[in-house]
């Protein structure tokens, strides 16, 4: 097998997907439309609610949501052969992901930009409204926490990497006023871009300087820096620092992966990995413990279907859209460039030999076990200028996968080392968007719990209420991460995201029953709420059992498996809700006076 034509295929897959599927799904079921101004128009306060340009706002858009998922998660599934993980990306951004998106931005566009948890409540009452408010401030925690200790890792002693992204904080800045006082986004963009580029190629420069000594950051460093940096992006104006930084860091995404797709047409290296991997379909592995079913779809999340989309998509950008038609192109469409990101992520780990990749990626008493015997990796750690082994986590991997097909190029090969250090630092980016985002959107979940009890905090316009939010969640976050608590709780990121992604799609079938023209449509929701919810249950359960509450397994531990059995707790009490919810929708006489008309 080539990588050129898994390539190929997931492209023609999305495309078509796109044009077909996108539109009847917004235009059919959703019943999207132009008629009436949406809530960035109607509630424009030149902070939170600003109609935004497309671009900008899907820019903003795909950098929150694709983080490290679409390029950790299916370097990590590689475990179980390339063809598993294929699959789920595919049929999962398709009939889950871009569904999911999609629904969960127009319900709160509906109901004015509000959070899920605020959409949850109007629409099924107050304890599923609780229940979806409480999972989600905890998974939202979780997940700036795990996702900020990833960039740790790529940034602590990294004085190139840590320049490269503290840059696009004033370049985003710049461009923000540029956008706010003259309109002209080209001119903002070519300068936004320009100034990027010059940034990540004078990085190297700065090795035994002054300023490169002031840039060498150690981890607990870093930990106080992330939460201050992520306290301003939450609290500042959208337009002057999250939107324009996102956008600009899109550019950076999209371009690498443009880069790497034509890295494979040139190229065209071999998948070295076998279809399956049957040693590990049942569990077992040295990566991902538990069976193929259910956990790719666990370990693959963004990129298919994850629940932390349902954050920005209920968060951030249902306030920026500038026409309801924009859903399609930000809401849908973003998610099944992801789902390339995600495919090309899953390339890059396969077009390694296995035994490299499972050198890399499992300690190395463990490897021990495996009787392999590595191939290239000797050749690539010399050319990278580092050692690879036991690296886990995946981000190297990819890092590792990518500059591996770029040497192939003959007058590339003398840049692996550069390459590999610039794709870390990409990848750095890549979830720093995702932390500003994540954090402005807690504290829109905290101004929306609290609010109920200290009422200034409710108002989303008060500046008062934006800043005591924003400082919370940092505090919260910021918390775990120097605390380095979140490292015996990351385990349960995987079960809770794809557990809130259920409950996004939960919204979607309300919303569906409730404004369609026929109950048939709501099964573009339900067929991916009923695979993801089993998939959620069964691997919670799975982990409950064999690892949390094992006392022989390597990550026993009481509380998560206490914390797992509430999170699915709150999942059944949201699902026995909704569906009282969904027999009221059915019998509605709507539905009599449609089947009658047609």
């Amino acid at each position: 097998m080539n990588a050129i034509s898994l390539v190929i295929g997931a492209i023609c897959i999305l495309v078509i997907a796109y044009r077909f599927y996108g539109i009847f799904f917004t235009k059919k079921v959703l019943k999207i439309n132009d008629n009436q101004p949406t809530p960035a128009h109607v509630n424009n306060d030149g902070r939170d609610f600003v109609p935004t340009n497309k671009w900008i706002a899907f820019g903003h858009h795909f950098a929150a949501i694709a983080a490290a998922g679409p390029l950790v998660g299916p370097v990590l599934a590689a475990q179980f052969g390339y063809l598993p993980g294929y699959l789920w990306l595919l049929i999962g951004a398709v009939i889950g992901g871009a569904v999911h998106d999609a629904v969960v931005l127009f319900a709160s566009m509906m109901k004015g930009g509000k959070s899920l948890s605020e959409v949850m409540k109007e629409e099924l009452g107050p304890v599923a409204g609780f229940c979806t408010g409480l999972a989600m401030l905890f998974i939202i925690t979780i997940t700036m926490a795990g996702l900020s200790m990833v960039v740790l890792g790529a940034l602590a002693e990294n004085p190139w990497g840590t320049f490269a992204v503290a840059s696009t904080i004033p370049i985003a800045m710049l461009m923000g006023l540029i956008n706010k006082f003259t309109g002209n986004i080209k001119l903002s963009t070519i300068l936004g871009v320009i100034l990027l580029v010059a940034a990540v190629f004078y990085g190297p420069n700065l090795q035994g300087t002054w300023l490169g000594e002031v840039l060498t950051l150690d981890k607990e460093t870093l930990a106080m820096i992330l939460p201050i940096y992520a306290f301003f992006a939450a609290a500042l104006p959208v337009w002057f620092l999250l939107a324009p930084r996102d956008y600009l860091s899109s550019f950076m995404k999209i371009g690498v992966f443009i880069a790497l797709i034509i890295g494979v047409f040139i190229i065209n290296p071999a998948i070295q990995f076998p279809a399956i991997i049957p040693d590990f379909l049942n569990g077992g592995g040295p990566i991902v413990a538990g069976p193929v079913w259910p956990f790719v779809s666990i370990t693959i999340a963004c990129g298919a279907i994850s629940g932390f989309h349902a954050f920005v998509g209920s968060g951030t950008t249902p306030k920026m859209l500038n026409r309801w038609e924009d859903i399609r192109l930000v809401g849908f469409g973003a998610m099944l460039v992801e789902c390339v990101v995600g495919v090309m992520a899953l390339v890059a780990a396969t077009v390694l030999h296995p035994a490299d990749y499972f050198a890399i990626n499992t300690a190395p008493e463990r490897f021990a076990q495996l009787g392999m015997t590595i191939v290239d990796l000797p050749v690539l750690s010399e050319a990278i200028g580092m050692e690879l082994e036991g690296r886990t986590g995946g981000a190297v991997t990819l890092a590792v996968g990518m500059a591996s097909i770029f040497s192939g190029i003959k007058w590339f090969s003398h840049l692996t080392g550069y390459f590999y250090q610039f794709v870390i630092m990409f990848e750095a980016v890549f979830i720093l968007t995702a932390i500003d985002a994540g954090t402005r959107t807690a504290r829109y979940l905290i101004q929306d719990f609290l609010g109920n009890v200290i009422k200034p905090l409710k108002k989303t316009d008060s500046m008062f209420g934006a800043i005591v939010a924003s400082a919370l969640a940092c505090l919260m976050w910021g918390y775990l991460l120097n605390s380095g608590d979140i490292a015996s709780v990351w385990a349960l990121f995987g079960v809770s995201n794809q557990l809130m992604a259920s409950i996004g799609l939960v919204c979607g079938v309300t919303f569906v029953l409730k404004i369609a023209d026929k109950r048939i449509y709501a099964l573009t929701c339900f067929i991916p709420l009923a695979y993801l919810y089993v998939s959620v249950n069964v691997a919670g359960i799975w982990m409950i059992k064999n690892v949390y509450w094992n006392e022989a397994a390597g990550g026993y531990n009481v509380v998560n498996g206490v914390l797992s059995v509430i999170m699915l707790i709150l999942g059944v009490v949201i699902v026995i809700t909704s569906i009282i919810k969904w027999k009221e929708l059915w019998s509605s006489p709507r539905f009599s006076k449609v089947a009658v008309n047609s």
